[in-house]
Order: C-alpha cells, then structure tokens, then sequence
C-alpha cells in the first residue's frame, strides 16, 4: 500500500508540474498574466518563462517516473515552496478578510501539493515503484 500511494503522490505532484510548464511553454500570455497578478512580475517575459516551463516539465517527468529521486524530489519540493511564498497571505487569509483584499480559496489546496512533495522525499526509501527503486539505487 505504501508504494501504491507514493507512486500516487509522484503521478499527481508531477504531472501538477508538467501541465504547469506546459503553461508557461505554450501559453507565455497566460504565464505572464500570473506572474504579474500574483508574483510581481519577477517571472514575466517570454523567455524567463519558456525556460522556466522547460525546466518544470523535466523535474515533473522526472518526478513521474521516480528518476533521480534525491534531485529530482528535492527540485520539486523547491517549486513548490517559491510557490506558494508569493501567495501566503492567502494561505493564511483564505476567505480575505485580514490580510489580502480578495478571497482565494483556490490557492490552499497549494499546501497539499507543497506537503506531497515534503513526503515524497521523506520516504524515499518506501518508493520502490519508482525507475530508481527498480534499477536498485
């Protein structure tokens, strides 16, 4: 059952990641509407997010097939957490009424993925579905 669920967990983080970078790969307009609403902007421009979008389907992919898992699972946990930084005060205040002006109820299931990732990478060893698992490392 453990292995069951982490390959579960690594299907559902990853593929998270990869229909993101998919986003920022084929929709830069979308990409960079985020970016400015909720991120400042620190991410916006069509090549910031056409590397960016590279780079987050490959750690997605890796994440799927359970390749390079001390990389690959501490690369998403670290998306995940420069994620969710911008957008705490509506992690905190969901509903907005102390922090932020508008509602965002949308953006707790964030934590989920955030501790996903966390324990993906806690039990490793328990992955054996994984590529890694079954090349023995």
């Amino acid at each position: 059952m453990k292995s069951i669920s982490l390959l579960l967990l690594r299907l559902s983080t990853g593929i998270y990641l990869i229909l993101w970078g998919l986003v920022k790969l084929t929709a830069t307009d979308v990409a960079n509407s985020v970016s400015n609403t909720y991120y400042g902007g620190m991410i916006s421009g069509d090549t910031i997010n056409l590397a960016l979008g590279g780079l987050q389907v490959l750690v997605g992919a890796l994440v799927v097939i359970g390749f390079a898992r001390t990389f690959s699972y501490a690369a998403q946990l670290l998306w995940y957490v420069a994620g969710i930084i911008p957008i705490m005060g509506y992690i905190v205040d969901p509903f907005g009424r102390y922090l932020v002006e508008t509602p965002k109820l949308t953006f707790f299931p964030s934590t989920t993925l955030l501790f996903a990732a966390l324990v993906l990478l806690a039990f490793k060893e328990y992955d054996s579905m994984s590529v890694d698992a079954k090349r023995g490392e």
